[in-house]
């Protein structure tokens, strides 16, 4: 252990193995999922901060691991550059470069302040790393418009640990996360004491009730709790008998380099529409969902000369849907100030009904820099650079969350559109719940990794505030999840097909973290600093 630790401590050899580390950490997320190798990653990071001698190396080593981890993790971002045709596609993997640089500076903060405080102590090292660790993935998640993306709890989605999300959300789960990794540590230290401890205030956690879901699938609301009647297209329910909310999910399998090519709008609309209007066992679906951006026209245009052109687009979308059917899509938005020239756009959900037209739209609030808008447009226009979605204007925000009322059934759905889903405790409104999440994405962008990365963090999201997340994407993952978080149906990336199925019901009562939101996983933060500095100090 002596030659070991005096290996880790050396001047050359620490800086690679936290880059190898951090490299190896990332296989612990989607699509890889090998969780147990994230542990012993951050083992090892714990050996390589204890054996550093000057804050600096423990700064540099903090730093290098970020660097392995988001390089490789956020990989699939250098594909989206691949659909640009104004921009190299290799600039793709400078950007992946640059923001592995930089998102890995909260690692560096959560190692420094933890090797600072803890004074040498092996028993305070690992609770200070955890506690600012949680910290500054949720200072990531809000700092500079935030990007919350990989946070190291939803490594553990398949674990039988997830369900602790429910109390201390996502950032508390990464907190626990360190802690499994700490009890190797500890182990490998022969400290039983504190390893046996943390494993059983763990499992501890795995007792505590949580919320139940719902026993049956969610039910059209009474008249007393909606006005509206039920759709008329499916078969009517005999008395006493309770009647799930029947949806299909599309998924087209429209790649992002056909999506806005030139005359290809009709092409896609067909193939929608073919899916929308297949058999069905049940008979018809209450709500149909598509994905973001589903219509590439718009469905809504402030301009008075395009309202002949925005009637078409949604009576095109609407064909074939039957009475009381809703359809609920991705579209696009022109705002215009004067009611003549645009001035900016909106990517929005639209509720659609064959018979009112546009019943409610939630504009996306959450926008992505360099996706949606051009931070700096002044500046980097000129220098060649654009964003990546198509378009000359950039997107306006949305007011944020808040649900819409589904006609005919009375539900409250509330709308997290594309990579808003990733944000914990900021996708539903405090004291306007809804009853179901819809995600509609266009993840066609991302390669192979970040579809699955993205589902993984959608369940994560279903499973903290206790409600089912429908996902419609026009290549995949689309999943319905349901309240606890587990994948009850899904077309997988390339697929082209449906999912008919009843709607999953949501918990019956709020979970706690639904309720508190991310002071909970700052509390637990707090705590474990506040303990770790305590035992850093005591008396050796």
């Amino acid at each position: 252990m002596q030659r070991l630790r005096a290996l880790l401590a050396g001047p050359r050899a620490a800086p690679w193995l936290a880059l190898l580390l951090g490299l190896v950490g990332a296989t612990g997320f989607a699509p890889l999922g090998l969780w147990p190798l994230l542990l012993l990653s951050l083992a090892g990071l714990l050996a390589l901060l204890d054996a550093a001698r000057t804050l600096k190396r423990a700064a540099l080593i903090g730093w290098l691991y970020g660097v392995g981890q988001f390089m490789l993790g956020l990989n699939w971002i250098a594909t989206a550059f691949t659909f640009q045709s104004n921009m190299p596609a290799w600039l793709g993997w400078v950007a992946v470069l640059l923001l592995g640089l930089f998102l890995a500076l909260y690692p560096l903060l959560a190692a420094l302040l933890a090797r600072w405080a803890a004074r040498g102590s092996r028993l305070a090292l690992p609770l200070l790393l955890a506690g600012g660790w949680a910290a500054s993935e949720w200072l990531r998640s809000i700092l500079f418009t935030g990007f919350a993306w990989n946070p190291l709890g939803v490594a553990l989605i398949d674990t039988p640990l997830a369900p602790i999300a429910v109390w201390i959300g996502t950032y508390g789960l990464s907190a626990v996360t360190i802690l499994l990794a700490a009890i190797a540590w500890w182990l490998a230290h022969r400290r039983w004491r504190p390893a046996f401890l943390t494993a059983a205030v763990v499992l501890l956690g795995l007792l505590v009730p949580r919320p139940e879901a719902g026993a049956t699938a969610a039910l059209l609301r009474t008249e007393a709790d909606s006005p509206p009647a039920p759709p008329a297209a499916p078969p009517p329910a005999a008395p006493g008998i309770v009647r799930p909310v029947e949806i299909r999910i599309v998924q087209p399998d429209i790649g992002q380099a056909d999506k806005w090519r030139g005359g290809f709008d009709q092409v896609a609309a067909d193939r929608l529409s073919g899916l929308t209007l297949g058999p069905r066992a049940r008979g018809p679906a209450h709500i149909v969902f598509w994905p973001e951006a589903a219509v590439t026209r718009p469905l809504s245009d402030e301009r008075a000369s395009a309202a002949s052109s925005v009637l078409f687009e949604r009576a095109r979308a609407l064909r074939g849907l039957v009475p009381g059917q809703t359809l609920v899509t991705g579209g696009i938005g022109l705002l215009s100030d004067d009611g003549a020239t645009v001035t900016a756009a909106v990517n929005s959900t639209y509720v659609l009904t064959p018979e009112a037209g546009v019943e409610g739209r939630y504009d996306k609030a959450h926008l992505v820099p360099y996706g949606e808008y051009l931070p700096m447009r002044w500046l980097l226009e000129p220098l060649g650079l654009s964003r990546l979605a198509p378009g000359a204007f950039d997107f306006d925000p949305g007011p944020g969350p808040r649900p819409l009322r589904l006609r005919g059934t009375g539900l409250r759905m509330g709308v997290q559109i594309c990579y808003e889903i990733i944000f914990s405790g900021r996708v539903a409104r405090p004291g306007a719940r809804p009853d179901f999440i819809f995600n509609p994405s266009n993840d066609a962008w991302f390669g192979a990794w970040g579809p699955p990365q993205h589902l993984a963090q959608a369940r994560l999201r279903a499973l903290e505030e206790g409600l089912p997340v429908i996902r419609s994407t026009p290549t995949g993952i689309s999943a319905l999840i349901d309240a606890e978080g587990m994948v009850a149906a899904r077309i997988g990336l390339g697929e082209r097909g449906v999912i008919d199925a009843g709607l999953p019901p949501p918990t019956r009562t709020p979970t706690l973290f639904s309720r508190f939101g991310n002071a909970l996983p700052l509390g637990l933060a707090l705590v474990l600093a506040l303990l770790g500095i305590a035992l850093a100090r005591r008396p050796r």
